[in-house]
């Protein structure tokens, strides 16, 4: 996200590298760059070798830096998440692309990441590391079918099952303790009971599951989208005049019903990002209205629009931009409450901010530190805890845990369960992770290419999905050994 020069296109950034280690033309760069751009599947090349990284989905940039690392042939290649932020499609083309290029260059890959199906695919063998230590190795089927050590097995339970649907997830607690010893170095012990046993325990009984669906469906939606269309002239006549367009949305409607939780998923570049952008108007709709409670927003100035955010607000997908570096962490979940005047005075609100940091796992004495003393997860918690600071009514999460471990993922999304119940918000999830998607969600939408693909309730969607785009979908999620 934060690797690309927000000054250079991407393609000079990627031309750079090629110039630098190899004696070659511009023209033959250039050649070669776009040439790599289609080998890491970007939509539109060429496109992509004119746009700044602004002008390109999170998923897409991470293409351009697979691009620019594979870009010199390299004997060694350190991939550290290069896959956390892309679809499951991609993702697979990227592992597929990686292997090949291992035996066309005889390369060795040494592969990070948090995501245990994508270790199944890769690996030969796997080094599982727990707070700076190696606490396990080996190769992976052994790993995957007999882990050894309970860190090992609990990341493996923590994440989302595609088959049942939980209350919660495990999360590394459940399996294993860490004692303090008296000379201060620390062990750890494993607790009594399987992963079978703790995931049978939270398991959801499918009546349950339907008796929810009926309640939300019987109400009054509190979100109504109707034709909506979020189009960017992509090019101009000689007068200035757009020919051509960049249909992000395309004449979408859906309904969002109270205390629901609408999944929204599909492919890197699909549009989801833009469609809950507009949603909130911070992306201006071409078309179509975008009705809250009964009232359209596309409709109301500036100033009525900043009496509905309190009721609407976002969690963004990185929690590394997403906080001003310059500000305290008390600071930045305080100041929407003085944008909108709530609570009488500063000293009420930083009551209320002491709260919210609690809420989400955090400690009071965490309110005067800045966001670079803080892990992903924790910054993730602060946004979520900001986002929670007006009371809101409706949440829109865009890929808010797809840059967190599989460990901090669960602890997340355990909280974003959580507080729904306590707080009684409705939610819009964007991810293009199905397996998080379809364990938070009532209901799913899938979009491909600007529009609605297919839509329905998340578990009949994933069981049996009506068209190939969404199977192809489901087929390319890593489902382990």
């Amino acid at each position: 996200m934060t690797s690309l020069n927000p000054v250079y296109t991407c393609g000079e950034q990627v031309m750079e590298a090629i110039l630098i280690h190899n004696k070659i033309t511009k023209e033959e760069a250039q050649k070669r760059t776009i040439a790599l751009f289609e080998k890491v599947k970007l939509p539109d090349p060429e496109r992509a070798f004119r746009s700044y990284p602004h002008q390109l989905s999170g998923g897409q940039k991470q293409r351009v830096m697979i691009a620019m690392a594979m870009s010199c042939n390299p004997s060694v290649l350190i991939a550290d998440e290069p896959t956390t932020a892309l679809d499951v499609t991609v993702q697979k083309t990227i592992l597929e692309l990686m292997k090949d290029l291992q035996q066309e260059i005889n390369a060795a890959i040494v592969f990070i990441t948090h995501d245990l199906g994508v270790i199944a695919e890769i690996a030969d063998r796997v080094i599982v590391m727990y707070k700076g230590n190696i606490v396990e190795e080996g190769q992976v089927t052994d790993i995957f079918k007999k882990p050894q050590h309970p860190y090992t097995k609990s990341l493996l339970a923590c994440r989302p099952p595609l088959g049942d649907r939980l209350r919660r997830l495990p999360i590394v607690s459940d399996f294993m303790e860490v004692i303090k010893n008296e000379d201060g170095s620390q062990r750890i012990i494993e607790k009594e009971g399987s992963i079978l046993n703790v995931l049978n325990a939270v398991k959801i009984p499918s009546e349950e599951i339907q008796e929810r669906l009926q309640t939300l469906l019987k109400q009054e939606p509190i979100l109504q989208i109707k034709n909506l269309k979020t189009w960017y002239p992509s090019k101009k006549n000689f007068w200035g005049k757009p020919v051509e367009y960049v249909k992000a949305v395309d004449d979408v409607s859906f309904e969002v019903y109270p205390g629901e939780t609408l999944g929204l998923v599909g492919e890197s570049g699909c549009g989801k990002t833009t469609l809950g952008r507009t949603i909130l108007r911070l992306a201006p709709a071409t078309e179509g209205s975008i009705l809250y409670k009964g009232q359209d927003l596309t409709q109301l100035s500036p100033a009525e629009m900043q009496e509905f955010r309190k009721d609407i607000q976002i969690i963004f997908q990185d929690p590394y931009s997403s906080l001003n570096p310059r500000m305290t962490i008390g600071s930045a979940i305080m100041e929407p409450m003085q944008v909108h005047n709530i609570y009488k005075n500063d000293t009420e609100r930083k009551e209320k901010v002491i709260e919210l940091l609690e809420t989400v796992s955090l400690d009071a004495n965490h309110f005067n530190r800045y966001p670079h003393e803080f892990s992903g997860g924790q910054r993730q918690r602060i946004c979520i805890a900001r986002a929670l600071a007006l009371n809101p009514k409706f949440i829109i999460c865009d890929e808010s845990v797809s840059a967190l471990d599989v460990s901090v993922q669960a602890q997340v999304l355990n909280l974003l369960i959580e507080l729904r119940q306590k707080m009684d918000f409705t939610c819009i999830f964007i991810s293009h992770d199905l397996s998080v998607v379809k364990f938070i969600s009532d209901r799913m939408v899938v979009m491909n290419k600007g529009r609605i693909e297919e839509m329905g309730v998340a578990d009949e969607i994933y069981n049996n999905p009506q068209k190939s785009y969404t199977q192809k979908l489901i087929e390319a999620i890593p489902k382990g050994l």
